[in-house]
């Protein structure tokens, strides 16, 4: 049924101005943002703020929920948009390990407490696959593009809210 709903969302969306202009442009961003899916993942996209003390940093990420969307994470991926990332979040929370198996743009790790507030970051580096832990208690993990998080000063402390999609897979 979701999936029908999708297409029938889709179908009509293409039938709009704007989204035929964005697609004969070949804007595969509005496009997704338009149907909440992303167009390489096929995972719902969301909105996510980070609350730094520079003011509200806005994401457009997309949700990793299940325990094989997790497992492939952002593996073979060659790019991503500067305000787009991934959001795991995490069945029981613990302290979280990442990798970089199969891991081809290098990533900020960003860990999240049960709290919404951002334990630590940890720069990754491309197909290593050293673990990479938590400093805490995690319930959810944000990778953004690497070197992303100190560009707009997000650091530990700084607090993460974002929208579940209604219902949640």
């Amino acid at each position: 049924m979701r999936g029908t709903a999708l297409l029938l969302a889709c179908a009509v969306m293409a039938c709009s101005p704007g989204t035929a202009e964005a697609g004969a442009k070949g804007d595969a961003k509005t496009l997704a943002e338009a149907a909440a899916v992303h167009p390489i993942s096929g995972l719902p996209v969301i909105p996510l703020t980070i609350k730094t003390a520079q003011g509200k940093k806005s994401f457009r990420v997309e949700l990793a929920v299940t325990n094989q969307e997790q497992a492939k994470g952002l593996m073979f991926r060659t790019e991503m948009g500067a305000n787009e990332g991934m959001l795991f979040i995490r069945n029981s929370p613990g302290v979280a390990s990442f990798w970089m198996r199969n891991t081809v743009i290098p990533l900020d790790i960003i860990y999240i407490g049960t709290d919404g507030r951002i334990l630590n970051i940890v720069n990754a580096i491309p197909y290593d696959e050293t673990p990479l832990r938590s400093q805490g208690i995690a319930a959810a993990v944000l990778e953004l593009n690497g070197g992303r998080a100190e560009q707009l000063g997000i650091k530990p402390g700084d607090s993460v809210s974002w929208t579940m999609p209604d219902p949640v897979r």
